[in-house]
């Protein structure tokens, strides 16, 4: 069966910059470069992966869509875009991205703005307009119940606009709460249909390097319940996954989450089809 890994981060420092990673783990604070992973896809099972952005600027963006180029593997980037500034953003669009194969989808480090309703200012809404009218994804890195607040106005001032909660917008596995103002606000979020997630980032979200399928798979069920297995679908999180263990370890356990709580057909579209079709891959 195909395994389509759409959230994979590289970073390399001296093509962009990467504030955030200064005050990271250690771990984490050095370059992460696609030859590092390849040799642990067929472990994992991975057979396609997906690049997303790390960084607030282009250079970020450029470097990933320079590595998907000659990596057959990588089947896209997920990219920035200036979205507060709607000029740029269209001119960027239609001078380079729209041209570009494997650009697939737009995101924001919207978790280091101060304001979690920043996408909701009108320059940005301006500019997830044309990211629906082009038919672009927009991926939410939220970590907050405010976060998934926000993405529910957007989907109401921008319906055509598909968008996923990166990472399930962090339910609370650390402190096993069922499921509490995350699963009141998901199963809200729920009612859009152009609204997806994400199954990914939970084992550092558990804040327990020895996390297993039993502690995630709650919540993943409950996604599954309220979404539907037709708008969920899978990422890795490497390197930030390494964290809570290996990559093989991290698809090992999401895996065994997914056959607990899904049948086979379900399990088809959760690995690869969703994915495929969400990302125009």
């Amino acid at each position: 069966m195909k395994l389509i890994d759409t959230h994979i981060h590289i970073w390399d420092f001296s093509k962009a910059s990467y504030d955030w990673l200064q005050q990271a783990d250690p771990l984490l604070n050095r370059n992460y470069a696609i030859e590092e992973l390849e040799p642990q896809l067929a472990e994992a099972g991975v057979t396609g992966g997906l690049l997303v952005q790390a960084a607030w600027n282009l250079a970020d963006t450029e470097w990933m869509l320079e590595v998907a180029r000659r990596t057959p593997w990588i089947k896209g980037v997920v990219g920035w875009l200036p979205l507060a500034d709607p000029v740029a953003t269209k001119a960027l669009l239609e001078e380079k991205y729209l041209s570009d194969p494997y650009f697939k989808g737009v995101r924001h480090l919207i978790h280091d703005e101060a304001d979690t309703r920043w996408l909701l200012q009108d320059q940005v809404i301006e500019s997830l307009q044309l990211l629906a009218a082009h038919h672009i994804p927009y991926d939410i890195v939220g970590i907050l119940p405010e976060h998934i607040e926000t993405a529910i106005e957007v989907a109401k001032r921008v319906p055509e606009l598909r968008m996923v909660f990166d990472h399930m917008n962090q339910p609370p596995v650390a402190t096993r709460e069922w499921f509490g103002r995350w699963g009141a606000l998901m199963e809200e979020a729920a009612t859009c249909n152009r609204m997806y997630v994400k199954i990914s980032g939970l084992g550092t979200t558990a804040r327990n390097p020895q996390w297993q399928p039993e502690d995630i798979a709650p919540y993943v069920s409950f996604v599954l319940q309220h979404f539907g297995a037709d708008r969920c679908f899978m990422g890795g999180d490497w390197p930030v996954s390494l964290l809570a263990g290996s990559y093989a370890s991290t698809w090992e356990k999401y895996r065994q989450t997914v056959m607990l709580v899904t049948d086979a057909t379900a399990r088809e579209k959760i690995f690869s089809l969703n994915a495929e079709r969400f990302y125009h891959l």
